[in-house]
């Protein structure tokens, strides 16, 4: 005889109307300034300068698209931004989780300072580093390539304790014993064992690297120039002048966009399982 026990036990909770009304309102306002920077660069600087604004789609949307992909030389700054950005994740992924397992699972002398010293450079503010940077690149004969901005983008403090807290938690360490026992080197050990165990934390890192990449605008502003660009270098050739056609501006800005909304709707059931997994784990 059923006792209705344990009925409801493996089924999924269902939505109701306040959570679909709450994801739609957040969904609208997450969209609605890429439908504003749209909206702004198919008009021109004329209807910009309305009050109140215009809120609807003008005609010249795809004609300010290639203007400012011309004018900007956009092919090339997506080109070597994709290749800066892609780089600088995959070398932040890789040298952060070895870092970060090196100092959640390994024992060495001066383990605590040399963590402490990595963290305390998170509270230096990137604008004292410029001028030895731009000092030791100069020398280098690195300035307007782009070597000069992956380079300083290769490993990050905060990846470090990112992976270095994960790794506490999600890599037993009789795992780590049992490969040492099996005869496995330290790089089998991190190829095998933990780069396996670090994956979704490695996914979530390898975004925000990408991401954070992408948009940097201070260091290769400085160490790079309009003949070799990146888009956020790009972008600012499009707000020069002494009337800069702001429909343009958005237009490439737009642009400069679309990638990374791509990039994650091709790959966002990833990202997102990744940080589940990562959450489960942990």
């Amino acid at each position: 005889m059923s006792t209705g026990i344990g009925t409801g036990i493996g089924r999924r909770p269902r939505a109701g109307p306040v959570a679909y009304t709450v994801l739609t309102l957040f969904t609208a306002g997450s969209l609605l300034p890429l439908v504003w920077t749209a909206m702004a660069a198919s008009g021109d600087s004329a209807r910009l300068a309305h009050t109140p604004p215009p809120l609807w789609f003008g005609g010249r949307l795809f004609t300010n698209l290639g203007t400012a992909w011309t004018d900007a030389r956009l092919g090339l700054a997506l080109a070597n931004t994709t290749l800066v950005a892609g780089t600088a994740a995959l070398g932040t992924v890789l040298f952060c989780t070895i870092a970060g397992f090196a100092f959640a699972k390994l024992r060495f002398r001066f383990r605590r300072a040399l963590l402490l010293l990595t963290v305390g450079t998170m509270m230096v503010p990137p604008q004292l580093s410029v001028v030895p940077l731009f000092m030791i690149v100069a020398r280098l004969g690195w300035t307007d390539q782009l070597r000069a901005v992956v380079l300083p983008a290769l490993v990050s403090a905060f990846g470090v304790f990112f992976m270095r807290q994960y790794l506490i938690e999600a890599l037993p360490d009789e795992l780590i014993e049992a490969a040492r026992v099996d005869g496995a080197s330290s790089l089998r050990v991190v190829w095998h064992v933990v780069l396996p165990v670090a994956r979704p934390a490695m996914a979530v890192l390898g975004m925000l690297s990408f991401v954070q990449a992408w948009n940097d605008f201070f260091w290769p502003v400085i160490a790079l120039t309009q003949e070799n660009p990146t888009v956020q270098v790009a972008l600012t050739g499009l707000g020069r002048g002494y009337v800069p056609d702001q429909a343009v501006v958005m237009a490439g800005a737009l642009l400069g966009t679309l990638p990374l909304l791509l990039a994650f709707t091709l790959f966002g059931r990833q990202i997102v399982g990744g940080i589940m997994r990562g959450a489960l784990k942990g």
